[in-house]
């Protein structure tokens, strides 16, 4: 994929490494994940004095706060109804951002999830900003080998 544009954020990682796989359709439903959790208010969890970028990731710093049911907005007025569709847009949206694409839900499933109850939505797993390894064709050689292939190489030339 030649010239890939989008947010910084919003941009699931197979657009910028190969590693994570090739892009398709569930690079779009990342993005739209990243989408659900802002509307759901995961913007306003961020510490704005998080200095590292790790620490900007806001999906790793409010899972804990959604998995274990602690409110995420600061107003008890919030009804239930809005807090129980918070929730599920943050379930939602964590399905949609796996780092594996295989593991993010396809699009009529996210509308089933959106559109069914909570308590229907299994809890995904933490989302975690990884860089995969891929296995490679080539043989593997132990540095050993390596070595004395070089030292080999050196002395007949």
């Amino acid at each position: 994929m030649l010239g890939a544009r989008g947010t910084i954020g919003y941009i699931a990682p197979e657009v910028f490494s190969r590693n994570y796989g090739g892009v398709s359709h569930k690079s779009d439903v990342y993005s739209y994940g990243m989408m659900v959790l802002e509307m759901a208010g995961a913007k306003k969890i961020v510490e704005p004095e998080a200095t590292q970028s790790s620490e900007n990731y806001f999906p790793d710093r409010i899972y804990e706060q959604v998995v274990v049911n602690v409110s995420t907005n600061s107003n008890d007025l919030m009804i239930e109804e809005e807090e129980e569709t918070t929730r599920k847009m943050f379930l939602v949206g964590f399905w949609c951002i796996q780092t594996n694409p295989a593991d993010r839900p396809r699009m009529s499933k996210v509308v089933e999830m959106l559109e069914g109850s909570v308590q229907s939505i299994p809890i995904p797993p933490k989302p975690v900003l990884f860089t995969p390894t891929l296995p490679t064709s080539a043989p593997e050689f132990s540095s050993y080998e390596i070595e004395n292939s070089i030292i080999s190489a050196a002395t007949v030339i």
